[in-house]
């Protein structure tokens, strides 16, 4: 287990082969597409704030509760919440500071938690 913690943990390059049997262990399938159009050519690095913050088990913990309350999969509510973050900082011409991106993301719990 090791392994894999080093791996959430942004430490290490698996191969593909390694993603490939750790997919199988957890009952999915691992594709790898390359594209040079569409939104997947759009897509941009997340700001190294969005990186270090999503690293963190408060940031974990918040995608936990946003995909109960949505009835989700973590990981998929986790990289959507990388992807509005990350899009946000193009939004507002800057990277956020850890505290503006917690508030943030306290907002949409809130928000899921409590619906209009």
């Amino acid at each position: 287990m090791p392994y894999v913690a080093n791996l959430e943990n942004g430490r290490g390059n698996p191969t593909t082969n390694a993603l490939r049997r750790l997919a199988t262990a957890l009952g999915t399938e691992l594709s790898i597409e390359f594209t040079t159009s569409g939104p997947a050519a759009a897509t941009s690095p997340a700001p190294p704030s969005v990186v270090k913050l999503s690293r963190s088990r408060r940031f974990q913990a918040t995608a936990a509760a946003l995909a109960e309350a949505s009835g989700q999969e973590h990981q998929v509510v986790s990289a959507r919440l990388i992807s509005a973050l990350s899009l946000l900082t193009e939004a507002l011409g800057g990277e956020a500071g850890e505290h503006d991106w917690w508030r943030v993301l306290d907002a949409l719990v809130l928000i899921a938690e409590h619906p209009a």
